[in-house]
């Protein structure tokens, strides 16, 4: 970054500052942003209630009050990086709440002047003025705050106008710069100078003295001297009478040893509290000094270090060295003798740093990004009002050394070790911090779980972001001082407990391993008002759930939510936000899922048992069991009978109740004359040594039909009930249509009992005979009902002799439709 950077990085921040000081609220549709487009000219279209108007970076050359005459509301103006090259302030005379006016990095060379009374900031440097642009004018703008301006010369009377004016900041740019008359900006009256000269020119010493002599705040830019030091005016103490500078920038410095030797002493006796040099390049003389001359710069050196002025703080950054031969330590060693409260060495390749041979001033030391080892202040205890130490971007590879090396810190308060190569194994020698230390910094390092055996048992906020850490295990620190603990970036795979953190407030764990964080965090930490644990690989399942539920009943202490909480797992679900995952209660709690299918089993092996009680379940799968057992055993007895042969025309089925009627009325009825019809009576067709079963299944499959008499009698006998079950089990699976029912007399629905459904269904469905009363209408039935099993059956040798086999009742005495 190069001066004029830094020169419009400053003017940036100021215009920001003055702009949010505007009374007026500046909203979006009061900006015009015509920045970077190309322009030759002011566009005309400009909404005339315009406010904040940009035209900065376009190829403007030229102004008119035509341009601007209607934007009556127009406040702040950027006109800075055109090619404007003559500026009439009277193209400005209608804005009359004109307050913010930028004219810089343009070729402006003769300004007409105009009084603009509102106006507060004016900026007309890095242009090409030979003289200062401060014109009569200038002296009524009473509310001017800020003043760019840029000259190749400088004269006292250049300023006579402003002179009444109490400005607060005062920019000057002298690029080609060729004359300086001495005490000029003494009549300058403002609080801060930024004075910028041409990189490739030698900056004026006096210059420097007259601009400590008018402004409390000085920052000068690129201070270089290509001559030999001896022509270096040497500055005289008696020029310190007239210092106001408390605190002093110098930037971009390259300059001769020897000359920043002597400024440095004239700094060191001034007022000057706060000195900041930054990137600093220090060089060897023209030619090498003789041994007297060294020696004299060295003496100047140590009294400058020895005498105490009034610096509190030196802040040098990026520095660089160009002298081939250096005795570092003498610097080491006046650097550390400084009777200072603050020193900044940033950026400067500084291998080491000398302990102070007395009882140090230091209360803070900040020696980042440079090349010091753990023997840094190595058994140095002359430290001992050092409050803060920040060693980040070094080398320190042990945390036990950086422990012991605070340990003789009295008040130390805060350690930054960031950035460094620090390790601690469980093995190293145990530690010693300084009782004081309350905030220690340790993030991007190499630590692991051990470090939580090396910590300051008082420590209040500990920093470890970006290490090697996985877990935090109980017992292995007692921190119970301990609020803020950052965690972030590292291995862990769930939230620490406080169990040794009991004061803890602030944990940061984002962008560790955690998949699903402990449900019980917020117990084990009550003190926590706030967890930052967004950006891990969640894995959202029933654990997480209870996480946030817990955490909604905590007061809503997650830092980032709902944005930065989201599902990695499973892969259905990446990038949905926690706050919309949701599960049933049923499917998270173990123990009412194992209570509800416990009790759903339980309900459907009641209903199972009902329906089974109810429909008779288990007879039919008794009845379905010996009929396949029956089937089973005439195959593998005669499996030349299973090519089945039909032998009957029905097999009658009726309750013994209603046997009379059936012997009576049935049977003759039916078999008596030519072709009469062969039935298949119990009593007479059942084969002895058979079971029941098997003799009513062989002869429904001996029978063209079977004949159901059906009475109220028919209902209550058990057997009546096999037969009706393997007869109905027949149709179905032979698809045939071989049940005929004669309803003898009426059966009532209620009579039926539940497990004859089939009964209900055949009797719903089927058309049945009604034996009639009436002795008129017996012919018909008898026709019908010979006509629906009316086949001829074949002449079968062993039908006959089953037939002339049955000798008598007894060898069905064991069956008894009853």
């Amino acid at each position: 970054m190069g001066p004029r950077t830094n020169v419009y990085v400053f003017a940036c921040v100021f215009t920001f500052m003055l702009w949010n000081s505007i009374q007026a609220t500046v909203e979006n549709e009061f900006i015009a942003n015509y920045s970077s487009s190309l322009l030759t000219n002011i566009p005309n279209n400009i909404p005339v209630h315009t406010r904040v108007l940009d035209l900065s970076h376009n190829r403007i050359s030229g102004l008119s009050i035509s341009e601007f005459i209607s934007l009556s509301d127009l406040q702040v103006l950027n006109l800075s990086h055109n090619l404007i090259t003559e500026l009439d302030f009277s193209a400005f005379i209608f804005n009359e709440h004109l307050e913010y006016l930028d004219l810089s990095h343009n070729s402006i060379l003769k300004v007409y002047c105009q009084t603009l009374p509102y106006l507060r900031h004016l900026d007309l440097s890095f242009n090409k003025f030979t003289v200062l642009p401060i014109c009569q004018e200038f002296g009524n703008m009473f509310r001017l705050e800020y003043l760019g301006l840029s000259a190749t010369m400088m004269r006292r009377s250049d300023f006579r106008y402003i002179i009444p004016l109490q400005l607060h900041t005062v920019f000057l740019t002298l690029e080609d710069f060729s004359l300086y008359e001495p005490q000029s900006l003494t009549a300058l009256n403002t609080r801060s100078l930024h004075i910028v000269f041409a990189a490739n020119q030698n900056f004026s010493f006096y210059l420097l003295y007259d601009g400590m002599s008018t402004s409390e705040t000085v920052k000068i830019v690129n201070l270089r001297y290509s001559l030999s030091y001896k022509d270096f005016p040497s500055p005289t103490l008696t020029l310190l009478k007239k210092i106001k500078t408390t605190a002093l920038m110098l930037d971009t410095v390259d300059l001769q040893w020897p000359i920043i030797l002597q400024i440095f002493l004239f700094i060191w006796y001034s007022p000057v509290e706060h000195l900041t040099v930054r990137h600093l390049t220090f060089r060897g003389p023209l030619r090498e000094l003789n041994e007297y001359e060294f020696l004299l710069l060295l003496s100047s050196l140590e009294q400058l270090m020895s005498v105490g002025g009034q610096m509190k703080a030196l802040t040098l950054e990026h520095v660089r060295n160009k002298v081939y031969y250096f005795n570092q330590e003498i610097l080491y060693r006046h650097f550390s003798e400084m009777n200072i409260a603050s020193l900044t060495i940033y950026d400067a390749y500084m291998p080491h740093m000398l302990c102070p041979n007395r009882t140090s001033s230091f209360q803070y030391l900040n020696f980042s990004h440079n090349a010091l080892t753990d023997e840094l202040f190595h058994n140095c205890g002359t430290l001992t009002d050092l409050k803060s130490l920040v060693l980040r971007r070094n080398k320190f590879e042990s945390l036990s050394k950086v422990s012991f090396m605070t340990s003789r810190m009295k008040l130390l308060k805060y350690l930054d070790m960031s950035n460094n190569l620090l390790s601690h194994a469980a093995a190293d020698v145990q530690c010693q911090w300084a009782e004081s230390l309350t905030e220690l910094d340790l993030s991007s390092n190499q630590l692991t779980d051990s470090v939580f055996e090396c910590l300051p048992v008082n420590i209040k906020k500990l920093d470890l972001q970006n290490n090697q850490i996985t877990s935090v295990a109980k017992g292995m620190a007692e921190l119970k001082s301990l609020k803020e603990l950052n965690l972030a970036s590292n291995r862990l795979a769930d939230l620490p407990g406080c169990s040794g953190f009991t004061s803890l407030e602030f944990l940061n764990i984002e962008m560790n391993l955690i998949l699903t964080p402990s449900a019980d965090f917020f117990q084990s930490c009550p003190r926590v008002k706030e967890l930052q644990a967004g950006h891990n690989p969640f894995k959202c399942s029933c654990e997480l759930q209870d996480f946030i539920r817990l955490e909604r009943q905590s007061g809503r202490k997650l830092f980032g939510w709902p944005a930065a909480y989201t599902c990695e797992y499973p892969e259905d679900l990446q990038g949905t936000q926690l706050k919309d995952f949701h599960l049933t209660e049923l499917a998270c709690n173990t123990m009412l899922l194992l209570v509800t299918a416990l009790l759903l089993t339980l309900v459907l092996v009641g209903v199972v048992a009902f329906l089974c009680i109810y429909l008779d379940v288990l007879w039919y799968v008794q009845m379905t069991w010996q009929w396949t057992q029956t089937k089973r055993r005439a195959w593998h007895n005669h499996p030349e009978e299973q090519e089945r042969v039909l032998r009957f025309h029905a097999f009658i089925s009726y309750s013994e109740r209603d046997s009379l009627w059936v012997k009576n009325e049935l049977i003759p009825n039916l078999e008596k004359g030519e072709g009469g019809i062969q039935l298949c009576q119990h009593e007479r067709n059942f084969i002895p040594g058979k079971s029941i079963v098997e003799n009513i299944i062989n002869c429904i499959e001996k029978s063209y039909k079977s004949i159901f008499v059906l009475s109220p009698n028919f209902v209550q006998s058990e057997w009546c009930h096999y037969e009706l079950y393997f007869a109905h089990h027949k149709l179905f699976s032979e698809n045939s249509n071989s049940l005929i029912l004669i309803l003898l007399a009426p059966i009532p629905s209620y009579v039926i009992p539940a497990r004859y459904h089939k009964l209900k269904a055949l009797m719903a469905k089927r058309t049945y005979l009604e034996w009639p009363k009436e002795r008129s209408k017996h012919a018909l039935f008898w026709a019908n009902l010979r006509a629906a099993i009316s086949i001829n059956l074949p002449i079968s040798f062993e039908a006959n002799e089953e037939q002339n086999h049955i000798t008598s009742t007894g060898s069905v005495s064991q069956y008894v439709n009853n």
